[in-house]
């Protein structure tokens, strides 16, 4: 693995002197926990004249129950948020989502905002500069042509983190800071369908937290598939928001990873609100996904195989949520 190529540190202490930071270097990144960042910049998949670190920042930091919502800022830890005590009785999938990424070390040191952000990820992207250089790289990086798809016009790089399906399927909102002042969005607003511009961040602008909205009757879980048991991006990864009224259906909502360039909230569900919980119910889950979805050959696993796992791996989340519910 190459060694990093120098840089500046630079260290703001408050989110406001991080974005004017940002925007007096146009050639410098974001840091947190660094455990994407460093990685990408060794195998020379990204630069940077200067690194803006996030860590002295106190108000990324916070993480609190107020008035009916769940604010969590983006230097919060994947390791604090896996056992914070609201996230996990009230907010299941996010806390689990959490708890899924990587290894304990990994999660003590990556943050929130550092795993909605992750970068895309690709089997022809993700290799060493010499594995790159020998295809003639992708469009991702120095190439003009999509390895995945070659005839796209577009890069197909697969968004893999495991907390944005969660906070989809919860209905969160991000709170971003730019020159400009802030502005709140929801969180599939902040993603875009592109593997090369995946979130609908400006270049100066910072992700300052994100708050989950705690509202009773819903119970919600997260669950992936990985080649390896841990220290793995997902192949795919389901989160499920589920409320029930009685024997049916009161709402529903399905979220996904790791098979498009942005995590996706399955639409066409609203449908099955008043219904019964039943095959018919599962049918239109699996046809929604289907649709809502596009596994490409961004990993070493058989693209069919995964297109037929997510909705295998979302009907159990289902079921096991019903009962949950009950």
């Amino acid at each position: 693995m190459a060694a990093l190529a120098d840089f500046r540190l630079l260290r703001p202490a408050t989110a406001v002197d991080a974005v004017r930071l940002r925007g007096e270097h146009p050639a410098s990144r974001f840091i947190a926990g660094g455990t994407d960042l460093l990685p990408n910049m060794r195998r020379g998949l990204t630069t940077a004249e200067a690194l803006i670190d996030l860590g002295g920042i106190a108000e990324l930091s916070e993480l609190r129950a107020v008035d009916g919502w769940l604010h969590v800022g983006a230097g919060v830890t994947l390791a604090a948020l896996a056992v914070d005590p609201v996230a996990r009785a009230r907010l299941p999938a996010l806390a689990q989502a959490a708890a899924s990424v990587a290894g304990p070390t990994h999660r003590s040191a990556a943050t929130l905002g550092g795993n909605l952000c992750l970068d895309t990820r690709c089997m022809y992207y993700n290799q060493s500069e010499p594995w790159r250089h020998a295809i003639d790289n992708c469009m991702k990086i120095a190439g003009d042509v999509c390895r995945v798809a070659t005839k796209s016009d577009r890069c197909w790089a697969a968004f893999s983190g495991d907390v944005a399906p969660a906070l989809l399927a919860l209905d969160a909102e991000v709170l971003v800071l730019g020159r400009e002042g802030q502005r709140r969005v929801a969180i599939a607003d902040f993603y875009r369908d592109d593997g090369m511009a995946w979130l609908s961040l400006a270049a100066d602008e910072l992700l300052v937290s994100v708050r989950v909205p705690l509202v009773e009757g819903w119970v919600s879980a997260y669950e992936k598939i990985q080649v390896r048991g841990a220290i793995d991006f997902p192949l795919t990864g389901v989160a499920v928001a589920l409320r029930r009224a009685g024997d049916a259906i009161a709402d529903v909502r399905v979220a996904c990873t790791g098979v498009s360039s942005r995590p996706e909230l399955i639409g066409g569900l609203d449908a099955l609100s008043g219904k019964p919980f039943d095959a018919a119910a599962l049918a239109l889950v699996e046809k929604q996904i289907k649709r809502g979805t596009q596994p490409m050959e961004t990993t070493v696993i058989n693209v069919s195989y995964r297109r037929r796992v997510t909705p295998v791996l979302a009907k159990r989340v289902l079921r096991r949520l019903w009962n949950v519910g009950a």
